[in-house]
């Protein structure tokens, strides 16, 4: 076997151990809280040895870094960029279709982000105070650009960011009380695709873009 091929087959199992852990400790963080949870608990759970959940990650807290970590990449690849030639109409939907996908087919990583913001942040704080404030700021500004070019209704844009992300995480972070409500056991896409449609056209009427 080539250095080639065995450094291949050695990446191929690291990145599916990482995976099979990162899933686990999801899970973990979300019944438990970061407190509760062990590195043993996640080892149980990913049905791994503790020392190769050690190997990979040397605490609990670098796992948990790790789950918020490729949680923010997952929404910044999903959600992509917002491009001003676009249009505030076509911009928003992209918006709110990637969230509220994310929200229904990753519920635990919306519901892991959430429990750290209300807990005060202290593990996101580096984040929240120059990459994420910097991405409000611009998307704002892009969004202001569109208002004063007469696109759009004179709405306040920042809000308008934060209504999208509290609309769309609602259905991830109260995933039990909505299905609970509506007397379901999960959700199909259908119902993604309802809901899409409905905060995309509340949310344009109330922008002045239907």
């Amino acid at each position: 076997m080539t250095s080639e091929i065995l450094e291949k087959k050695t990446g191929n199992i690291r990145a599916k151990s990482q995976v099979k852990i990162l899933t686990a400790a999801r899970t973990e963080f979300v019944l438990q809280g970061y407190r509760g949870a062990t590195v043993q608990s996640i080892a149980d759970r990913a049905e791994l040895p503790k020392a190769n959940i050690l190997y990979y990650f040397k605490n609990k807290e670098n796992i948990y870094h790790a789950v918020l970590e490729h949680t923010l990449e997952m929404w910044d690849e999903g959600i992509g960029d917002i491009e001003a030639d676009q249009g505030p109409k076509v911009a928003i939907e992209k918006f709110i279709e990637a969230k509220v996908r994310m929200s229904f087919n990753h519920p635990e990583s919306s519901k892991i982000y959430a429990m750290e913001i209300i807990q005060g942040a202290q593990h996101l704080k580096d984040y929240a105070r120059t990459y994420q404030r910097q991405w409000v700021r611009e998307k704002a500004k892009l969004f202001q650009q569109w208002i004063d070019n007469g696109e759009m209704a004179n709405v306040d844009p920042v809000h308008l960011i934060f209504l999208i992300w509290s609309a769309t995480q609602h259905y991830a972070d109260f995933e039990t009380q909505i299905l609970t409500i509506m007397n379901r056991a999960d959700f199909e896409e259908e119902d993604v695709e309802q809901v899409i449609a409905f905060l995309c056209d509340i949310i344009l009427r109330g922008c002045g873009l239907t």
